[in-house]
């Protein structure tokens, strides 16, 4: 048996025990993306999961941590000092760490994360998933990438992808490294069959 209780998920999820969520800091305009979020952070203390994310209060970030604390999980935020003075932070969580820089940040989410959710958000929400990918590419990690493609947020990226791999700038087996699921249920499930 695992490090977890029979029956659970993270048992059947090959040892998962916390999960880096990237997310925007923003709610977006839909309310759809604050629904999946929370249903996010719920599904995953549902599934005896830990999670790992950026340490805000606001937005995506506060949604899926206040669900999953809700819960009962596990939270861990990451913060770094750029963004510690501005009033961002949670202060709820089960663990808050603040690290010097953003790279600082990222770096600790991969050492403390055995897989990675990716929800709608901006720019840095796009700069950590194409990281953790890249680094999946190169095998610096094999370590899970779900992207939930809420109601098509992420089609317009999906689609370059595609086209970098007919263009033959990303081969067909590395654009597989990044998994797709349409809702946060359907990403607890892929991580359940790996």
């Amino acid at each position: 048996m695992g490090r977890y209780a029979e029956g659970t998920m993270s048992e059947s999820a090959g040892n998962i025990r916390r999960v880096a969520v990237y997310c925007g800091s923003a709610s977006g305009t839909d309310p759809i993306y604050m629904e999946e979020a929370r249903a996010l952070g719920a599904a995953i203390a549902a599934a005896g999961i830990g999670v790992v994310y950026g340490g805000a209060s606001v937005g995506l970030m506060g949604a899926v941590a206040d669900a999953a604390l809700e819960g009962g999980a596990e939270v861990i935020g990451v913060l770094p000092e750029v963004l510690a003075g501005s009033e961002i932070a949670h202060t709820g969580l089960t663990r808050l760490e603040q690290v010097p820089t953003m790279h600082a940040r990222k770096a600790r989410m991969v050492k403390l994360a055995d897989a990675f959710l990716i929800l709608p958000g901006g720019y840095g929400t796009l700069d950590e998933m194409m990281e953790i990918v890249t680094w999946a590419q190169l095998k610096i990690h094999a370590k899970p990438c779900v992207l939930i493609n809420t109601t098509g947020y992420w089609n317009g990226l999906l689609d370059f992808l595609d086209t970098a791999v007919l263009e033959g700038f990303l081969k067909a087996q590395n654009r597989a490294l990044l998994r797709v699921a349409g809702n946060a249920a359907e990403a607890l499930e892929m991580l359940a069959e790996l």
